[in-house]
């Protein structure tokens, strides 16, 4: 009785059919991961977020160009004061620990460094661009995102895969393709007056903008939104209008008033109000790092947008970059990371499955549980 040898003729034929039911398999475990609707509606979040910036860059823009106005901290200024209205005041009626009293009581020192982290971190980065170049601001903005997954590996415990490394270097792929795209275009026209200056606000303003949210993401997901955004708010509010009687006085005293100008301020503050109060739950639903990323495409957006109001050049580099920036994105959401127990807890230091992504990760159990049953 003859053996058939395995590597006779009919051995590969029998493998192939295996071979590529497994490539099948895997590219509906990658379509399945990629298109849940966790992360289709965080895109669509992160890009209502960018639009929002989007809004606060152009109004920003037309008032400086169109009617050499330059007042950051004024502006910065109306969207605490609409933050206080809203959110501080309603920390006022409530009642408990939850009181805006028994809060200013037990951590007001640490919110008046959060303020002044916020207030500053906005302030810095408009300043930058009287000194450094476009390139410059938007390169070296970019280095907030490596100092915020420092921070949340210290301070939230937040525990990286490869591919959140690798996601992130695809979204700052995209962000190189972008000023590629702006030297190409001709819109580094400007060298700036001090380079090195301007240079260190935009790191400056990256780093405090990390430790803004940060805080964020730790306030949102262990106490609450309202009480973020009323705390910031309230101090927000007091920093930003001392600041602004320092070193804006002379600039708004200079503004020739009309209802334009006037509805330019009303659209940035309203623009800025609106990424203020969604950006946590953003933030609560993913991270605050991936609401960085996500947020990569506003000054896409608002190039977009430049074409019509500005006269900007158009570039196929820009498209280029948009979906370098959307994959990177889409790769850092597709996978939750891990949040360890601190080193103090009792529970045993093996990791846990932590918040971040947590819709994300609810998705992946039950489509592990659907498959065991099945």
């Amino acid at each position: 009785m003859e053996v058939s040898s395995p590597e006779g003729p009919g051995a590969p034929q029998a493998r192939t059919p295996g071979a590529a039911a497994a490539f099948a398999s895997r590219l509906r475990s990658l379509k399945g991961k990629l298109f849940t609707w966790t992360i289709l509606k965080t895109i669509a979040l992160g890009q209502m977020l960018s639009l929002c910036i989007c809004g606060t860059a152009i109004t920003s823009q037309y008032l400086a160009e169109k009617y050499k106005v330059n007042t950051p901290m004024l502006q910065s200024f109306i969207n605490y004061c609409l933050l206080f209205l809203v959110y501080t005041v309603m920390l006022a009626f409530r009642s408990g620990s939850d009181n805006i009293l028994c809060i200013l009581k037990k951590k007001w020192w640490k919110y008046i460094l959060l303020g002044l982290a916020d207030v500053e971190a906005n302030y810095l980065i408009v300043r930058a661009y009287q000194y450094t170049t476009l390139t410059s601001v938007q390169l070296l903005d970019c280095f907030g995102i490596p100092v915020l997954m420092a921070l949340s590996w210290f301070i939230l415990y937040a525990r990286y895969r490869v591919i959140h490394f690798i996601a992130v270097a695809v979204c700052l792929l995209g962000v190189g393709t972008m000023v590629g795209a702006d030297i190409l275009a001709g819109r580094e026209d400007n060298s700036g007056s001090d380079v090195l200056i301007g240079d260190i606000l935009v790191l400056l303003g990256a780093s405090l903008y990390a430790v803004s949210n940060v805080c964020e993401e730790y306030i949102v997901k262990k106490l609450s939104r309202a009480e973020f955004l009323g705390m910031v708010g309230f101090f927000g509010t007091i920093i930003s209008g001392v600041q602004l009687l320092i070193v804006e006085y002379k600039d708004i005293a200079n503004i020739h008033w009309d209802w334009k100008i006037a509805l330019l301020f009303v659209a940035f503050a309203l623009c800025m109000f609106c990424l203020y109060s969604f950006m946590p739950w953003v933030i609560k639903a993913t991270s605050a790092t991936s609401v960085n990323l996500g947020i990569l495409t506003a000054d896409l957006y608002s190039l977009f947008v430049g074409l019509f109001l500005f006269g900007y050049k158009f570039s196929v580099l820009y498209i280029l970059s948009f979906i370098i920036i959307m994959v990177g994105f889409t790769m850092y959401c597709s996978t939750p990371t891990r949040t360890a127990e601190p080193a103090e807890s009792s529970v045993p230091p093996a990791t846990v499955i932590g918040i971040d992504n947590l819709g994300l990760k609810i998705e992946e159990n039950l489509q592990e549980t659907h498959c065991a049953a099945f």
